[in-house]
């Protein structure tokens, strides 16, 4: 009799730990399939760098990436974005470089990050926001305290990057950046982004997405900081200096 109750028992078990799994996998499917329609529906797009406007020109631009811990920022030089933007140079002056970062509207700029704030931005983000940073100085020394790696680039690749950054960036109808609250450090700022953040389109696949832009080949899938690092590239042996405008 036991062992017949033991054996019931077991099946019983067994039934419900397959329907329990079976619950899971089809809340993970449909999770994935809302991210990947929520992606379709408002994520921001590489864009395809030229690959014969400059093909024979040699890399003499630099542009860097940033890892702060668990998040990554772009730093490019600050002429072409202030010449589409002029209201930059007159919210940061004369500076060489922004860095530039994106992620959640609420998740990012929070000064305390809460397990309520991280699942609202993994599954119900509300928007996104762009943090731009002036470097008045070399990167590498001025982020003295984070890993920052360098990159060269030709004009058209650039440029590609420049368009991907503007790409990210919310205008007004008069073609004016929206200033939200002060960023993180330094000099700098939020703006109103473009966007969706979410648990498979993070700051880091922003990075990622920027990259790609600029003609380097990263994998989409780049969600954690030091994997976007990983995939960069090796160093350059030589890129210009830029000074302060």
């Amino acid at each position: 009799m036991l062992k017949q109750l033991l054996l019931a028992t077991s099946v019983r078990w067994h039934q419900l730990h397959r329907a329990v799994v079976g619950m899971q996998f089809r809340l993970i499917l449909l999770t994935l399939g809302w991210l990947a329609l929520a992606g379709c529906a408002s994520n921001l797009a590489v864009v395809e760098p030229s690959t014969t406007s400059d093909a024979s020109t040699t890399p003499t631009i630099p542009v860097y990436v940033a890892s702060h811990g668990w998040h990554t920022g772009v730093i490019l030089p600050a002429a072409g974005l202030n010449q589409i933007f002029p209201q930059l140079r007159e919210r940061f002056g004369a500076t060489p470089f922004y860095e530039i970062g994106w992620g959640d509207a609420r998740f990012y700029p929070a000064d305390d990050i809460t397990s309520g704030l991280t699942l609202q931005a993994a599954f119900f983000s509300q928007g996104a926001v762009v943090q731009i940073v002036a470097v008045p100085a070399d990167p590498v020394r001025y982020f003295a305290n984070s890993q920052v790696r360098s990159l060269c680039l030709t004009p058209a690749h650039l440029q590609s990057l420049q368009q991907f950054i503007v790409s990210s960036l919310q205008t007004n109808a008069g073609g004016q950046l929206i200033p939200q609250q002060k960023g993180l450090y330094g000099n700098s700022q939020f703006y109103a982004g473009n966007g969706r953040f979410h648990l498979l389109h993070t700051c880091n696949t922003w990075t990622s997405k920027a990259l790609r832009s600029a003609g380097f080949d990263l994998s989409p899938l780049t969600v954690r900081a030091d994997s976007v690092l990983n995939a960069m590239p090796p160093a350059p042996s030589a890129c210009p200096a830029i000074t302060t405008e």
